[in-house]
């Protein structure tokens, strides 16, 4: 599928105004229907996102063009830590591997933490590490990150887990304002957070993050 994965990022990718290069770099290296579910891996790399079915439990994969826009909103650093809550198999955490990050990524449960670190470890991407837990508590064992990445719409964002940014470091979510979404990242400087809408987006809903008191919206 490596000439579907080249066409996907000259089609796909690069007209949607990405110019990290390291971002054209890792999509075009990563094979990306290794982290798809079995019965969508001949469509891994159209331009829509990966729906499987509600049966497997697995967590639907963004389309690729938005997920290379909000990889490139979160400005990430050289040689960054970074997080993704909701990385499903794995996809999102081997590009960033790709990309020269020390990636780590989150997952509900042991048993999809478990799927997506094999994915990992048979796409040769298996130094990157897995945890499972509670989406909106991020991991504090593993931070504080140079950027935080959600793979879903969420409502808002607990302070908790702006917290585990380090200073100048951005998190990354598609805020979701009913049907519709947008874009969004939160700087932190300091010990101050500073939240600004970025462009229009849709994406599957992350569970747990409703919006209670006490969230930053």
């Amino acid at each position: 599928m490596a000439d579907q994965r080249t066409n996907m990022v000259d089609s796909q990718v690069r007209p949607s105004d990405i110019t990290d290069r390291r971002i054209i770099r890792a999509m075009g290296e990563v094979p990306r229907e290794l982290f798809a579910p079995q019965q969508l891996r001949s469509i891994a790399y159209m331009d829509n996102a990966l729906r499987p079915l509600p049966a497997t439990g697995l967590r639907p994969l963004s389309e690729p063009r938005l997920f290379a826009k909000l990889l490139q909103l979160a400005e990430i650093r050289d040689g960054g830590r970074v997080l993704e809550i909701g990385c499903g198999l794995g996809y999102g955490v081997a590009v960033l591997t790709a990309m020269g990050c020390t990636a780590i990524g989150l997952e509900e449960t042991p048993e999809l933490a478990a799927q997506a670190q094999r994915a990992l470890e048979a796409s040769g991407y298996g130094a990157a590490k897995i945890r499972s837990g509670p989406l909106p508590a991020g991991t504090m064992t593993d931070g504080p990150f140079d950027a935080i990445l959600l793979s879903g719409s969420v409502a808002g964002i607990p302070p908790a887990l702006l917290d585990q940014l380090k200073s100048g470091a951005r998190l990354v979510a598609v805020v979701s304002h009913g049907p519709a979404g947008k874009a969004t990242f939160w700087l932190r400087t300091g010990t101050t957070f500073d939240a600004r809408e970025a462009f229009d987006a849709a994406a599957a809903p992350l569970p747990g993050f409703a919006r209670p008191r006490g969230f930053v919206l």
